[in-house]
């Protein structure tokens, strides 16, 4: 069996392996890692190919990575070793996820068709909803992996699952401005949405893409399309921070997650298109502390990245993403099933729009 792993932002590790199938579960034989990362000495290769044979075909990812570690501090106090180890682009978790895909137990991107939603304007709320309907869904078995690109007429702030409504939210801005406000069901931060400002999509997929991973890693992992995609409309982008992405101009997009206990994973990103900076700074309390030291302070002000970097109409931007991530993964077009739009409303009615779930951090 073979499986590998590309660290986000380092190297490809390699692991072949055999299962003796005569117990059940079955047993590691013949653990070979190869890569190309950077280790020293160069016996630490052997310590930790032994150390993975022999285990169970059933160990769980931070198992595999604890066996690892510790079997390479083991050799080195041993004096087995002829020195300090060090891994370069890459560590035991990378060789655990390696090991996982190799057993079939952890996926990669190829694994899997992804459908991709793009339904048209809907409510703020309902594509909240939708959120939790589609990653529910995938978590039942009723839906694979989706993309599903977001639009809405509607002015709307997203709060994330955990802030503060008071901290963030300033009810006369909102009323001024006649903002919805919604509070999703992933962490992060709050986002000002107004019609055609924003990229925003979804993507569901199942934990087994992300195995192993910590949460870091993930984001990076799931979002690494996003930076290819930015690269082909002419926008330089990286990583910045654990959730961020952003080009030499400032911040570009931030994204979000949720895991649900069924395996399904929700990861949501949201890029600035052209947002209107003095509007948002009077719906959202925390923007004008984060804003402070930026110099925001002339009328008319815009945050406007995607707009500015690209010279494209946002519209044409959504089309170029779609077209990106058809081109690196297997897609098909599909559409919200009508029972999954009913279920979405309803959770509207019976949760998103309640106050007890718009104020359950007071």
């Amino acid at each position: 069996m073979h499986g590998e792993y590309k660290v986000p932002g380092g190297k490809l590790v390699a692991v072949d392996l055999d299962v003796d199938t005569s117990s059940d579960p079955g047993v590691l034989t013949d653990v070979r890692i190869s890569g190309d990362f950077f280790l020293e000495p160069d016996e630490a290769l052997g310590v930790m190919d032994a150390a993975l044979t022999g285990l169970t075909s059933s160990t769980s990812t931070g198992e595999l990575a604890r066996v690892v570690t510790e079997a390479l501090d083991a050799a080195q106090q041993a004096g087995t070793l002829a020195g300090p180890v060090a891994m370069v682009g890459f560590d035991a978790r990378a060789v655990a996820v390696a090991v996982r895909r190799a057993l079939g137990l952890a996926t990669t991107w190829d694994q899997h068709t992804f459908e991709v939603l793009r339904p048209g304007p809907l409510p703020p709320r309902t594509l909240a909803a939708l959120d939790q309907v589609l990653t529910e869904e995938l978590a039942d078995g009723r839906r694979g992996p989706t993309l599903r690109f977001w639009d809405w007429d509607e002015r709307a702030v997203f709060i994330g699952s955990f802030q503060s409504y008071r901290n963030e939210i300033d009810d006369d801005g909102v009323a001024r401005h006649d903002v919805t406000v919604v509070r999703r069901i992933s962490g992060g931060g709050a986002m000002f949405m107004e019609a055609g400002n924003c990229v925003t999509f979804s993507l569901v997929v199942p934990g087994s893409l992300v195995d192993g991973m910590s949460f870091e890693d993930s984001y990076a992992f799931l979002d690494s399309w996003v930076l290819g995609a930015l690269a082909e409309l002419g926008v330089e982008a990286s990583f910045a921070g654990m959730n961020d992405v952003a080009s030499p101009a400032g911040k570009i997009a931030g994204s979000a997650q949720k895991r649900l206990a069924g395996g399904a994973v929700l990861h949501h990103m949201t890029m600035a298109y052209d947002i209107d900076a003095d509007k948002m700074l009077e719906v959202l309390r925390i923007g004008r502390e984060k804003m402070s030291d930026k110099g925001t302070r002339s009328a008319n002000k815009r945050v406007d990245p995607l707009r500015s970097q690209t010279g494209m109409a946002r519209d044409d931007v959504v089309d170029a993403f779609a077209r990106y991530f058809a081109g690196q993964y297997k897609t098909e077009e599909s559409a919200l099933r009508p029972e999954e739009l009913e279920r979405a409303e309803e959770l509207v009615r019976t949760k998103f729009a309640t106050p007890e779930w718009i104020h359950r951090v007071p």
